[in-house]
């Protein structure tokens, strides 16, 4: 099985870091395009060098070889997820018009019907943002933002990031055991803390 794993420049490259990690543990081919502008992400956001992030994958590719084999079709992969995805590289993805590898392996995924997950990482959303998301929707994209779910109740942010690789994963039916199943192993649910409105005094 092999997936492509895409980190562009978005804040939240630690969630592309740990889908390759868990891929290691899967035992799943992993193949990395790494942006330029990730990698100035990377050292404002980890203690990681580059290349350390480009060890986890098991085959990486520079973003400028638009030669390599993830830029065909006949190349076969399971699909692709790119963690964190900017709004630049969605852009390019849903205008076709892609100037990297990275962009390029996401357009070879939806013109082969192959999945394509993109954790997009912006916020507040414009209106243009949000009508290039329901466009790769209709390509049939899945746009899977970072989102934290609280009902696990995270202890850190590696809980967080955990959950969220592990959802991602899911979308490939890939169980990495990451993700917290609702209601799983628990008869009622998982206990809900309820929150003091605002302003509202205790007694």
């Amino acid at each position: 099985m092999r997936l492509i794993v895409g980190i562009s420049g978005a804040s939240g490259v630690a969630y592309g870091i740990r889908l390759l990690r868990a891929l290691r543990t899967l035992e799943v081919e992993s193949h990395l395009v790494m942006s330029r502008a990730a990698e100035l992400t990377l050292a404002h956001e980890t203690d990681l060098t580059a290349q350390e992030v480009k060890a986890l994958a098991m085959v990486n590719y520079p973003p400028g070889d638009l030669a390599a084999p993830l830029a065909s079709g006949s190349f076969q992969t399971m699909g692709m997820v790119v963690a964190p995805c900017s709004i630049r590289s969605m852009s390019e993805i849903a205008t076709g018009v892609t100037s990297t590898l990275l962009t390029r392996a996401a357009d070879v995924c939806l013109k082969e019907r192959r999945r394509l997950v993109l954790m997009v990482r912006e916020t507040p959303l414009h209106l243009g943002h949000l009508r290039t998301m329901t466009q790769l929707a209709e390509f049939g994209a899945i746009i899977a933002p970072a989102m934290p779910a609280l009902y696990p109740r995270p202890e850190s942010i590696e809980d967080i990031i955990d959950h969220g690789v592990g959802r991602l994963l899911d979308l490939f039916g890939l169980d990495s055991g990451l993700a917290h199943r609702w209601r799983e192993g628990h008869a009622e649910g998982p206990r809900v803390r309820r929150l003091k409105p605002a302003g509202k005094a205790e007694g």
